[in-house]
């Protein structure tokens, strides 16, 4: 299984290439359009990737009525896996890489400027002079100054110069270089996914296609606007920073055919003004749809429609657990450390009052009546939607009957994994459903109708160790398993298990989930 946090950095990459897909299917229907239409999208596609869905479903999850019977529960983890500790140092390389290729960069522009002169040309920013060889270009973000490479007004006829002149001012009034900047921040968090570069490859592509058809706009005569442009790729030299807008970025060749041929630009007509805001509002607004359809589930829990819970004499753990058909409960001579097991389906609970783990109770519970879903006739089994309600329900109780407050936590530690020996196993299905249990005795340890995590778990509390179920055997088995404990000669645990069921304990790091009681009170008597 892969670890959350790798889960969560996978699930926001795949939401962010089918936005940047459904931006790229409108980009192409709108390929006629302006290009500062089709550059906004490609915008919008990049800033996705620094908003996960996951962020706008936590903003719709906040509207919603919370009761204080909801069952408090928050998540903590430690001691992530080896894997995902070396791909975050990986990661953390690469981006290393990236930022510091573009600060040297960024430091020969810097360079510039510093050395560069005043010139007198009136325009919405300061112009200046340089004796640097970079084409012009706009540097800064928040204060730009467009520099000039030294003597380029005695180069260039004053027509073609003007026309620089006006692409650049138009650079300035668009802040392009903030929206490269944030596309650099993009490129340096996900350097390893080649969308993100291909991403910024069609921003700078739509950036001056958009900016050419606004000097055109403005009166440039296009034959002087394509010469200026390409004496400016003869004498100088490109742009080193993405968020120094120049003159000759993206596709050379189309640009000027473009110019010269003045194709046709049209206006968003009304249903593609449409389309656009639909999509826009959609785009938001359904994570955030998402986020309070899950918070308006989870507001209303699971629950029993009669519960009994009665102090017992003795404490008789997890083997009085039975579950009855149509998901109700019956746990015999339990703790609190009992139920949370159960409930949350973890091995080890820690924490809370001291009477949690010696004070017995027996429970009796049924579910509510509106739950066509369980079958009133049959038990769940392990594994089942019908087996999770009743864990859910037991925790809606936990939480109304005893003010359960608890937090996971996860330990990767030295333990063991079930897995199926050489030669196969000799386990066979069980053909008569029945409740399933898993049941330590005196030297054995009996299956009825059991699965291979209800083994793990007895495993676990027979050795002290974590072990994890990693069989891939989903069905219900009958089986025994007779050994001789330690340190008396015969057969130990695990000779057993593989001579008898054909499966085998092999040491290995094992993630074990723990829940923590924070806060826990006796339950009022019934």
């Amino acid at each position: 299984m892969m670890p959350a946090p790798l889960s969560t950095v996978a699930n926001h990459v795949w939401q962010s290439t089918l936005f940047a897909g459904a931006a790229a299917l409108l980009a192409l229907m709108l390929r006629r359009n302006q290009a500062e239409v089709r550059y906004r999208l490609w915008l919008a596609a990049s800033i996705k990737f620094l908003i996960p869905f996951s962020a706008l479903q936590t903003v719709g999850s906040r509207f919603e009525w919370r009761t204080a019977q909801a069952a408090a529960t928050s998540a903590g983890t430690s001691d992530w896996p080896l894997l995902p500790a070396l791909l975050v140092l990986v990661w953390f390389c690469g981006c290393a890489a990236v930022v510091v290729h573009w600060w040297v960069r960024w430091r020969s522009v810097r360079r510039a400027v510093r050395t560069s002169s005043r010139l007198t040309i009136h325009g919405p920013i300061e112009v200046r002079s340089s004796a640097t060889r970079f084409e012009p270009g706009i540097f800064g973000v928040f204060r730009p100054v467009l520099l000039l490479p030294e003597g380029i007004a005695e180069h260039l006829p004053p027509a073609q110069f003007q026309a620089i002149l006006a692409h650049e001012f138009c650079h300035a009034r668009r802040r392009d270089n903030l929206a490269a900047s944030i596309h650099m921040v993009v490129e340096a968090a996900f350097w390893f996914y080649p969308l993100v570069w291909w991403i910024g490859g069609r921003l700078v592509e739509e950036r001056e296609r958009a900016c050419d058809e606004e000097v055109l706009r403005l009166g440039s005569q296009p034959q002087d606007y394509a010469a200026a442009i390409l004496s400016v790729c003869r004498f100088y030299l490109e742009s080193p920073l993405l968020c120094a807008s120049g003159v000759t970025g993206a596709d050379l060749r189309n640009r000027i055919e473009a110019i010269m041929t003045e194709r046709t630009v049209y206006g968003l007509t009304f249903a593609r003004k449409l389309l656009l805001a639909t999509a826009a509002i959609g785009a938001v607004a359904g994570p955030i749809v998402i986020g309070m359809t899950k918070a308006q589930a989870q507001a209303v829990p699971l629950r029993f429609e009669v519960a009994s819970i009665k102090p017992a004499k003795d404490a008789g753990g997890r083997g009085g657990l039975q579950i009855l058909p149509g998901g109700g409960l019956r746990m015999d001579g339990v703790t609190l450390q009992n139920l949370v097991s159960f409930a949350y389906d973890v091995h080890d609970v820690s924490g809370g009052p001291k009477w949690a783990g010696s004070d017995a109770y027996n429970v009796y519970a049924k579910p509510e009546h509106s739950a066509p879903e369980d079958n009133p006739k049959t038990e769940p089994s392990p594994g089942t939607a019908a087996w999770d309600r009743v864990r859910l329900r037991t925790r809606t109780l936990l939480a109304e009957r005893f003010q359960l407050v608890v937090r996971k936590n996860s330990k990767v530690e030295q333990g063991y994994a079930l897995v199926v020996a050489k030669g196969g196993t000799k386990l066979q299905q069980s053909t008569a459903p029945r409740p399933p249990g898993t049941m330590r005795g005196i030297n054995r340890i009996d299956g009825r109708y059991g699965t291979m995590q209800m083994l793990a778990t007895v495993l676990s509390g027979f050795l002290g160790s974590p072990v994890e179920d990693r069989t891939a055997l989903t069905g219900n088995y009958d089986y025994k398993l007779e050994y001789t404990p330690d340190p008396e000669p015969g057969t130990s645990i695990f000779t057993a298990l593989q001579e008898q069921i054909g499966l085998k304990l092999e040491p290995s790091r094992v993630t074990r989930q723990i829940i923590v009681i924070e806060k826990a009170e006796k339950p009022s008597a019934n």
